[in-house]
């Protein structure tokens, strides 16, 4: 028994000794991960910061685009509400009646149904120019009613003023700037849009186009809706990579949702 003894005691000796050689191995570990961590977190840090310095240099760069090149306003137009004329014309009107044409000016029939817009007929959003402009309800019928009547029509164009040479160029103009924005916020837009460059006449200006889709050529109905369709969708999906207020867009509001996304206002714009 003593001898046995003996023996378990130099066992737990050496299980001790054993021990605090794996206490201290635990320690430098630990060590040894306070400093990475210490390490991560600097690194962390530093990047969140070359992120910030990024997203202003992106911001800054943006705004300046927008600014310079591609300027986006709201034009107020000078129509006068309906209901308020007729109400001046006629003061037995009764007030069901003024509410019904208020609400009849905020409806716009639109590609085979009835949509409800609260800026129709109040504002129009412009790109690079007062004179480009786009309807702020997202209605373009006035391109391819266009298109349709010159199949019918022969002979030049003679109408400068036509509303559909302003809807194309306003929507190659928009193409380009969201094709830019997407370089610059490297965002990748989840729709393709052609993008050879050749000389087109916009709206009596001889511009560089870089949509073939807008300005090379006249497109049908379908064409032309379609690549619309792929032009919103590209704008909204870069107003989600921004966390563009939700609330604010619309999904035909071509120029007005690029104009919030570029808007200085938008916190997060460059992120």
């Amino acid at each position: 028994d003593t001898e046995g003894l003996l023996r378990i005691k130099e066992e737990n000796q050496k299980h001790y000794r054993r021990a605090q050689r794996h206490q201290e191995k635990k320690e430098k570990i630990q060590r040894h991960n306070r400093k990475l961590g210490d390490l991560v977190e600097k690194k962390t840090y530093d990047l969140k910061t070359q992120y910030e310095h990024l997203a202003n240099l992106r911001r800054s760069h943006i705004l300046e685009l927008t600014s310079i090149i591609f300027p986006i306003e709201e034009v107020k137009t000078s129509m006068r509400d309906p209901a308020d004329v007729s109400s001046e014309s006629d003061n037995a009107m009764t007030s069901s009646t003024v509410s019904k044409l208020a609400e009849a000016r905020r409806t716009t029939y639109l590609s085979g149904r009835w949509v409800c817009d609260d800026h129709n007929g109040d504002t129009s959003i412009s790109i690079t120019g007062p004179w480009i402009i786009l309807p702020n309800n997202g209605d373009y019928s006035a391109y391819y009613s266009w298109v349709e009547e010159k199949k019918t029509t022969q002979g030049p164009d003679m109408e400068h003023n036509n509303p559909a040479h302003t809807i194309s160029a306003a929507l190659c103009y928009a193409t380009q700037l969201v094709n830019t924005l997407s370089l610059i916020l490297d965002v990748n837009l989840p729709k393709k849009l052609c993008n050879r460059q050749h000389f087109a006449f916009c709206v009596f200006l001889c511009v560089w186009c870089f949509n073939s889709e807008f300005c090379g050529e006249n497109l049908s109905r379908h064409r032309f809706t379609r690549a619309v369709k792929k032009l919103n969708a590209n704008i909204l999906h870069l107003c989600f990579s921004q966390h563009v207020n939700l609330d604010l867009l619309h999904p035909l509001h071509t120029l007005r949702n690029l104009m919030y996304l570029v808007s200085p206002d938008t916190e997060n714009l460059g992120r």
